[in-house]
């Protein structure tokens, strides 16, 4: 099978006992790496994530979710999964991580992380290994691997931000979600020397007040640093099917496939395709996982 990232082997893994999800292995290309973030709640981070998710893997490409929110497993919520395990299970060795991925739709994989999170800054070096040595059979799995964090500014998001090769910050055209985003990239450029970002913008009536809000960021940052970097990915519009699809757990490209927000999903993955962090070739997945355990 050949495809723009190379030549795939097919390979079957078993996941939660069960064998028959298939993942095509790439010879020679690294995932991209990939945190969504946002400074505060209430944007549509983890709807995004999803919808996004499945907008890739129609354009062809395989995608692993990490859910990173600690303990509210809303990933699996907006899929209307019911995870057995999750990555605390990983940390103990009671499973394999294959036995802990569990299937979403259109063949996303989804890694449920949990209360699991919080036990990454609480690792023995026997433990870091064995993450370390799971993580390294995913790398040639996928071309993407997305991480939902948390919303906010505690060390456990900073450092989901920080391990990632690229970080897609959500924002709204309200004054506080502005504000919270500013926040966040201050800190991580100031405190972690983080210097790239990438914008949505979430819930907007038009394209015009979508780039109000990158040009209010962009001023924002200014501030802090010449050498800071935002690109603008774009935005998805505000639609009553968006919240309508999120409350009957099921993504609106699959529920409503033709509305102005699923459209905006197509969109975005192509856009998101279409960039690049010119210069990075440390966006393997095993990398990505020395990075998060370092930083604790």
């Amino acid at each position: 099978m050949v495809n723009s990232v190379g030549i795939f082997n097919e390979k079957v893994h078993e996941v939660n006992g069960a064998k028959g999800v298939r993942i095509y292995s790439a010879v020679s290309a690294f995932p991209r790496v990939v945190s969504v973030t946002s400074g505060k709640g209430g944007v549509g981070k983890t709807n995004i994530v999803g919808n996004l998710a499945i907008a890739l893997r129609r354009l062809g490409k395989r995608v692993l979710i990490l859910d990173g929110d600690l303990g509210l497993a809303n990933i699996d919520i907006i899929f209307g999964l019911s995870p057995a395990y999750n990555i605390r299970h990983v940390i103990s060795g009671e499973k394999d991580l294959a036995e802990v991925i569990v299937e979403g739709p259109e063949g996303i994989l989804i890694i449920p992380a949990g209360s699991g999170v919080h036990e990454l800054a609480h690792l023995t070096n026997g433990q870091k290994l064995n993450l370390l040595n799971e993580f390294d059979t995913l790398d040639g799995d996928f071309d993407i691997f997305l991480i939902d964090t948390g919303a906010g500014i505690s060390s456990n998001i900073i450092y989901f931000n920080i391990a990632a090769q690229e970080r897609i910050v959500v924002a709204t055209c309200e004054p506080s979600s502005i504000r919270s985003a500013s926040a966040l990239m201050e800190i991580m450029h100031t405190q972690h020397g983080t210097r790239r970002f990438k914008l949505l913008v979430n819930m907007v009536n038009d394209e015009e007040e979508a780039r109000s809000v990158f040009e209010d960021l962009t001023g924002s940052l200014e501030r802090f640093g010449k050498d800071m970097s935002l690109e603008y990915l774009g935005f998805i519009l505000k639609d009553d099917n968006f919240q309508r699809a999120a409350r009957e757990q099921c993504p609106v490209l699959q529920r409503y496939p033709e509305s102005a927000a699923s459209k905006g999903f197509c969109e975005l993955a192509e856009r998101f395709l279409a960039s690049s962090e010119n210069g990075l070739s440390d966006g393997n997945i095993k990398f990505f996982w020395r990075k998060l355990i370092s930083c604790h």
